[in-house]
């Protein structure tokens, strides 16, 4: 029996803690997280889970006066406690990252073929500047962007939002990394644009063998293109599976509470589902589970321990009851 490859990427215990009036609150508690090279791991959650600011954190990228502890390390080598030359140097040409905004992301007073060459320059200083422009058209045309050469001279404004979504992939698969982390790489786009992106994704992931994370709360689009999934809850992994037996036997209430909100579109006049209340504030967390305000299930040991996380090797859950049917017909199936 072949020995499994090691992990092109593995965050091992990660915390992210932010100061206020000489208090430190952890908004990222101890993640844990692999990615092999050519997998697509999917990290899923409500707006202010964690899930942004622990990779974030994970590249060096933590704002000024926060914390990191744990382990962080891409092809062995430790990224916690790097300096910031060296990481400069790892991100953008080993490890890359899609933000949020392509908007605001991209410098309005330059070229979008000038903004492209200056990624291939930082990282390829002794290239002549024209080759690096010829390199920005062939990323233009890598993810399918029409008339490239004409495209490199306009400016960011001149793109529609789909479009500028995939000059920050341009830019980000510009050289050749080996993981690729997009955060929310479809939110703002309508229907059509998000499939157009996330098929720019998949064509880029499979023909450069990419490792990817795809950070994103929507559920339905990890369905199709992610090969593992993470939940985060309250800064914690609360579940981690296969994405095929996420969906057929979610382990925890709030992952179950998740696939229950996605519209079901065969059923007319359907009532959409929703998760109780709201996620818990920094430095407010509840006693035992996190997640029992929210949970119909709750029980008394929900509410005073922590509970373990169980289940299979292949699919883990944070909860006293993983796997356990809904016990109430309101309950999500």
């Amino acid at each position: 029996m072949s020995a499994s490859p090691a992990p092109l990427f593995e965050v091992r215990d990660l915390r992210v803690a932010f100061g206020r009036h000489g208090q430190f609150h952890e908004a990222v508690r101890g993640v844990s997280l692999t990615v092999a090279p050519g997998e697509v791991l999917g990290i899923v959650g409500e707006s202010g889970s964690g899930k942004s600011v622990a990779m974030l954190a994970a590249l060096g990228l933590n704002p000024e006066g926060s914390r990191v502890t744990g382990s962080v390390r891409f092809k062995g080598q430790e990224l916690v406690g790097m300096s910031r030359r060296d990481l400069r140097k790892l991100r953008g040409s080993r490890v890359a990252m899609i933000f949020q905004d392509p908007l605001s992301s991209l410098n309005p007073v330059m070229t979008v073929g000038a903004q492209i060459a200056e990624s291939v320059l930082l990282h390829n200083p002794g290239l002549p500047r024209r080759a690096a422009m010829e390199r920005a058209a062939e990323l233009l045309a890598l993810v399918a962007i029409p008339q490239p050469d004409r495209r490199i001279n306009q400016y960011p404004h001149e793109f529609s939002g789909g479009m500028r979504q995939r000059v920050m992939i341009a830019m980000a698969v510009a050289n050749d990394p080996d993981l690729l982390i997009a955060d929310e790489p479809t939110t703002a786009l309508d229907v059509t644009v998000q499939a157009q992106i996330m098929q720019v994704l998949a064509d880029l992931q499979h023909r450069l063998n990419l490792g990817l994370i795809l950070i994103t709360h929507d559920l339905g689009v990890l369905a199709g293109h992610a090969d593992r999934v993470a939940v985060i809850y309250a800064g914690q992994v609360v579940e981690q599976a296969p994405v095929d037996d996420l969906f057929a036997q979610p382990g925890h209430p709030y992952t179950r509470g998740l696939i229950a909100s996605i519209p079901n579109m065969a059923v007319e006049k359907e009532r959409l589902f929703s998760i109780e209340g709201t996620p818990p504030a920094l430095g407010r967390l509840p006693s035992g589970c996190p997640f029992n305000p929210r949970c119909s299930q709750a029980r008394d040991i929900c509410r005073s321990a922590v509970p373990p996380v169980s289940g299979p090797a292949q699919h883990r859950a944070a909860c006293h009851f993983a796997f356990e049917a809904p016990a109430t017909t309101d309950s999500p199936a």
